[in-house]
């Protein structure tokens, strides 16, 4: 006796049954095959480390609370196995240090400015009141 297989003939019942069980058993290989973000994970404390490194608590200490936060939250999914969480949050955490210390580093740009204005006021006056004091 042949089989279906060596005959040609696929029901469509046959078919539809193993498209079903294929693509059940291809989800539960992909979510069970999703690793643990270490790379992702190693990135964002990199960058909350060098954000810390910078001192930004300074000019953006809720940027940097948010990554510390997201970072937690991305280890707590790893330990909940829910892998792609973590992985969004940890590249969350990352991009908000990242965040913390690019705002960081413009408020101490305006800062430096905002000196650097005053000392050349400071300046301007002391040539007006010199040149005034000066006689021909």
């Amino acid at each position: 006796m042949k089989s279906r297989l060596q005959t040609g003939q696929w029901t469509v019942g046959a078919t539809s049954r193993w498209l079903i069980m294929t693509t059940v058993l291809c989800s539960v290989m992909a979510c069970s095959s999703v690793p643990a973000p270490v790379a992702e994970l190693a990135a964002a404390e990199q960058a909350i480390l060098t954000a810390e490194q910078a001192r930004v608590n300074t000019y953006a200490a809720s940027e940097l609370a948010e990554a510390r936060k997201k970072l937690q939250d991305a280890r707590a999914a790893v330990v909940q196995k829910d892998m792609l969480q973590a992985s969004r949050l940890a590249q969350q955490s990352k991009l908000d240090a990242e965040l913390a210390l690019a705002r960081a580093g413009a408020a101490e740009a305006i800062a430096v400015n905002d000196e650097m204005k005053k000392s050349t006021e400071i300046l301007q006056q002391e040539m007006l009141r010199n040149q005034s004091g000066v006689k021909p």
